[in-house]
């Protein structure tokens, strides 16, 4: 199942005898152990919590422990970490995981414990036995690296269980910041929320003041400073990059690939090309494809081709040293804002 499915059921009290949480995305794991762990155990209720390495424990080891009647509460949750045994080629071990013991328990568990399998791998082997016995007796969510289509989908079930909504414009600003880091999405739209207040609504302008800028993100905001032709946005935008340690010569860089995107949009869209097609055809985000491709109109091609080779000629100087690396940033965001 994928990783929302099993979290309504979850916070739906839908609670199954044995979980398998698998994938690379860490943010997806801790939250669903985090669920699962509210839900089966009364808050602050540590001494029915244990938890395993499967690298270093047997599983018969495990099994017998889930089995033994938990002796202060109702209900016993046991976290076993590293299944090796799931992945097509196992880890060598110093000792034997007896898996005939966990299908015995799979196929009949006792109703007094909770077992959580934690794999961090990409894959598991759907193949083995193990694998499909899982799957059939017990919930096993895929905790892969959300793709980035569905970013705005995460987003708003998030709002929505914030109690929050976010305008249109405001994905944008939280999708170009983050992108698929969801730890930090989720910090970020906390954050929003207490601003906003319960029912609020986040608009791009509170978006844009409050969520936490990345640096790639604020070379976007630089070019949108040169289109707008705005040079006190510009020197205060390049102001906020030196308080985060960012040297010119790197910020050249990032400009120079914003507006090469730019230019390679626009001859793809001479070519008829989608923006789908041109984000399997750069590699990029397609975050990048769609701000480059509202951005393109605003250019000619010579004008993007003047603006490339101020670019270079920025950077030769900076490295030979001809100017002061400061100065010679803000004079080349003067020079593109005129360029035209």
């Amino acid at each position: 199942m994928a990783y929302m499915d099993v979290l309504k059921q979850v916070k739906n009290k839908q609670i199954s005898p044995i979980y398998l949480l698998y994938g690379s995305d860490s943010y997806f794991i801790q939250n669903l152990k985090k669920q699962i762990t509210k839900a089966v155990l009364p808050t602050d209720d540590y001494e029915n919590l244990v938890s395993y390495d499967l690298a270093e424990t047997p599983i018969q080891e495990v099994i017998s422990d889930a089995e033994t009647y938990p002796f202060f509460g109702e209900k016993k949750l046991i976290i076993a970490n590293n299944p090796t045994f799931l992945k097509a080629k196992p880890d060598k071990l110093p000792f034997d995981h007896d898996i005939n013991v966990l299908q015995n328990y799979i196929e009949n568990p006792v109703d007094y414990s909770v077992v959580v399998f934690i794999a961090t791998y990409e894959k598991i082997d759907e193949r083995k036995k193990i694998s499909k016995l899982l799957k059939k007796h017990g919930a096993v969510a895929n905790c892969s690296p959300i793709k980035e289509q569905e970013v705005s989908k995460w987003i708003k079930n998030q709002a929505d269980n914030l109690n929050i909504t976010i305008a249109p414009e405001a994905y944008d600003i939280l999708e170009g910041e983050i992108s698929t880091n969801l730890h930090l999405l989720q910090n970020e739209l906390t954050k929003l929320a207490l601003y906003v207040g319960e029912g609020g609504n986040v608009t791009r302008e509170i978006a844009e003041s409050l969520v936490s800028h990345t640096t790639n993100s604020s070379s976007l905001r630089l070019v949108d400073a040169v289109i707008g032709r705005d040079i006190h946005k510009a020197i205060s935008i390049f102001k906020d990059l030196e308080k985060m340690k960012e040297e010119p010569i790197a910020l050249i860089g990032l400009l120079a690939f914003q507006f090469r995107t730019i230019f390679r949009v626009k001859l793809l869209k001479q070519k008829g090309y989608s923006q789908f097609q041109m984000q399997k055809q750069l590699g990029v985000h397609p975050y990048v494809v769609k701000i480059a491709y509202s951005r393109e109109s605003k250019f000619t091609i010579d004008v993007l081709q003047t603006i490339m080779d101020k670019l270079t000629e920025a950077d030769t100087a900076m490295k030979q040293g001809k100017m002061e690396k400061e100065l010679a940033f803000e004079l080349l965001l003067y020079d593109l804002i005129q360029t035209r």
